[in-house]
């Protein structure tokens, strides 16, 4: 999905209204202390540049529970004219997010028509540092011919905590921008047509001055949209992976960025996607899923017309579908390893559509002449009366159901720590996902169900405790267990979207989310199963640590002595099982679970690969992904096979 494309006229508009070298913020939400902001939840545009200062805005956010702002940083709208700077609208955009206690994730992004140069940036190979290299080092100046390294030092000098801005308004030390995305959506051409290669060098640009400024920032790869089946991601990584520096510097960037519309099963699977992506380069890295949502169809500006043309209106869902797929999509992300997740968007704004963009509702009859009629209705609010776009709203700015669904997963996932993942079942219970997370501090078990069917379902689901808290997006209420269960009734889902044929789960009806407390022993079991998240900061840019196998030395021998040789290997992580010893060549025919093993039958002479006898035939894994336990004396040393002579 696309952020707003900031219209030229207001952006020039903003330069010249908003007041120069204001030294204290002016901008004071009242009572906004109040609320507890969620490090793992954020929202997109709850203000933006082309965004007049509404308090009313921040409020509506915090009340949600929001932790996180996310807008774009647009270079072009900055830079006014070859190294002149006009940073007045974002100071006042900075001050005002920081004023209302949010945590901002800015995106690093457009480009001045007087540096482009073609679908690319002017000079940005040109060495990044004013002494012909790209090494940093203190005190360092940056390459003034490098336009892009330029910019985004300028960037970062002002907003981060000590930064001009700081300084100027007397902030305190821990104050400003903390967290830097380089571009946005870098795999849909729309916002990005420069290349593989030409993108890893903005990535490396960006990382390295931001370090050299700011050593406690982070740097995140541009939030990748997976528009096809290409994996964008490792493609950067190859060409990443071939620089002499990348180890030294951490691979370029801290954390990734993924995003996905529609589908809450795509969430968790896109998070997946790529934290497989780096486990098989060997590396780890936070996972935001800092876009999702929906636009929906029923409710103006959406095309309400269209309840008898399903195929009309494909990507688009119901108010309520919206609200449960939101759940859906936040317990699947945060089951596979997502550390933050955001909605898009606050209110519906413009989105994709220019400033101006605006009609009465239900209206299909100016659907002739290519005259706009409908919008995207994207927002967990609609537009208030007298918005640039979208402003005839019957109940302008009231909460749609994705508001209650919001402030569900706040109370559930917001503040109190979680476990690292979740255990997904889609097979215990026919009909019904489950995705089980456990919370350490409070042994307890969070389990959200939900009914992937056409009826309703009426599930007793096994209780380890007499009682427990059910929540849903209509409030809070403590059951009782009967003969060791819960009763649970699971509302269907009500869509009529037409689910692909390739055995993907489809979203649900209206989730569940069951908390209830364990005793000592079973929550360590469960923490085991889900990996306990450390109680760190969410925006920590040290790698996420892989867990370490746990398994009895009774399992052990067992294990041990089915195996041919005397030795297996145990995985750390979901490994993908392979026909070949190459990410390249070899297909991935199965996986391994964390702490499953498999009898080896070798190992390559560099040690990278080992063989593996597994039901799926004989198979490769990736070496690092395990560890190698046994009598490794006896393990057959293999060549690797010849490499394919034609092309695939």
């Amino acid at each position: 999905m696309t952020l707003p494309r900031l219209p030229a006229l207001l952006i020039i508009l903003l330069l010249v209204l908003t007041p120069v070298g204001a030294q204290e913020t002016t901008n004071q939400p009242l009572g906004l202390e109040t609320f507890a902001r969620s490090p793992h939840l954020g929202i997109n545009h709850i203000s933006g540049i082309d965004i007049p200062y509404d308090e009313d805005r921040y409020r509506r956010a915090l009340e949600l529970g929001a932790g996180w702002n996310r807008w774009a940083l647009y270079w072009h709208a900055v830079e006014t004219a070859d190294s002149e700077f006009a940073w007045e609208s974002y100071d006042e955009l900075v001050s005002a997010d920081l004023d209302a206690g949010l945590q901002i994730n800015a995106v690093l992004l457009g480009i001045p028509q007087f540096h482009r140069n073609g679908e690319t940036i002017q000079d940005l190979y040109a060495p990044i540092f004013s002494d012909g290299t790209d090494e940093p080092g203190t005190g360092k100046p940056i390459n003034p011919e490098n336009p892009f390294a330029r910019f985004v030092y300028a960037a970062v000098t002002r907003y981060m905590p000590g930064g001009t801005l700081a300084r100027e308004r007397r902030w305190q030390q821990e104050r400003g921008i903390r967290v830097w995305e380089v571009w946005n959506e870098p795999d849909f051409e729309p916002f990005w047509s420069g290349g593989v290669d030409d993108y890893t060098r903005m990535l490396k640009v960006a990382y390295l001055v931001i370090k050299q400024t700011d050593p406690n920032a982070m740097v995140m790869f541009g939030g990748l949209l997976y528009p096809t089946h290409r994996n964008w991601l490792a493609e950067v990584m190859r060409v990443i992976a071939s620089d002499p520096m990348h180890e030294t510097h951490n691979w370029y960037f801290d954390a990734v960025g993924v995003h996905s519309y529609t589908d809450a099963w795509r969430s968790g699977w896109l998070t997946l996607y790529v934290r497989q992506t780096m486990i098989e380069f060997g590396i780890m890295r936070p996972i935001w899923l800092n876009e999702s949502g929906a636009t929906v169809w029923d409710d103006y500006p959406g095309a309400t017309w269209l309840a008898d043309r399903p195929r009309a209106r494909a990507n688009s869902v119901t108010l309520e579908e919206a609200a449960n797929l939101f759940v859906q999509g936040a317990a699947w992300a945060f089951a596979e390893g997502a550390e933050v997740v955001f909605y898009f968007q606050l209110h519906d704004d413009c989105g994709n559509q220019p400033a101006g963009t605006d009609f009465p509702p239900n209206a299909e009859a100016l659907c002739e002449g290519n005259q706009p009629c409908s919008g995207e209705a994207f927002g967990i609010y609609p537009n208030p009366p007298g918005a640039v776009c979208f402003s005839h709203h019957p109940h302008a700015s009231s909460a749609r159901p994705v508001a209650a669904a919001y402030q569900l997963v706040r109370d559930v996932f917001g503040t109190v720590p979680f476990s690292r993942r979740g255990v997904v079942d889609t097979r215990d219970y026919e009909g019904v996902v489950t995705i089980t997370f456990s919370r350490p501090q409070t042994d307890e078990r969070i389990v959200v169900l939900w009914n992937i069917t056409h009826h309703p379902i009426t599930l007793n689901y096994s209780a380890f405790d007499n009682q427990a808290e059910l929540y849903s997006l209509d409030g809070i209420e403590r059951i009782q267990a009967n003969a060791g269960s819960y009763t649970l009734h699971l509302e269907p889902s009500e869509t009529d979207r037409v689910p692909p044929d390739d055995g993907i789960i489809p979203n649900g009806g209206a989730p569940l989310i069951l908390i209830e407390h364990l005793q000592r022993t079973e929550s360590v079991n469960l923490q085991v199963l889900t990996y306990v998240r450390p109680p760190s900061d969410a925006i920590a840019p040290t790698p996420t640590p892989i867990p370490q196998v746990r398994i009895t030395s009774e399992e052990l021998y067992a294990r041990v002595s089915a195996s041919p040789t005397g030795a297996i290997f145990t995985a750390v992580e979901y490994v993908r099982l392979r026909t070949a010893p190459s990410t390249e060549t070899g297909s991935v025919v199965g996986q391994l679970t964390p702490n499953a093993s498999a009898p080896i039958l070798g190992i390559l002479t560099d040690g990278s690969w080992v063989q593996l006898e597994t039901s799926n035939g004989t198979v490769w894994a990736a070496a690092f992904l395990g560890v190698i336990q046994g009598d490794t004396s006896h393990i057959p040393v293999l060549a690797p096979p010849p490499e394919p002579t034609d092309t695939p």
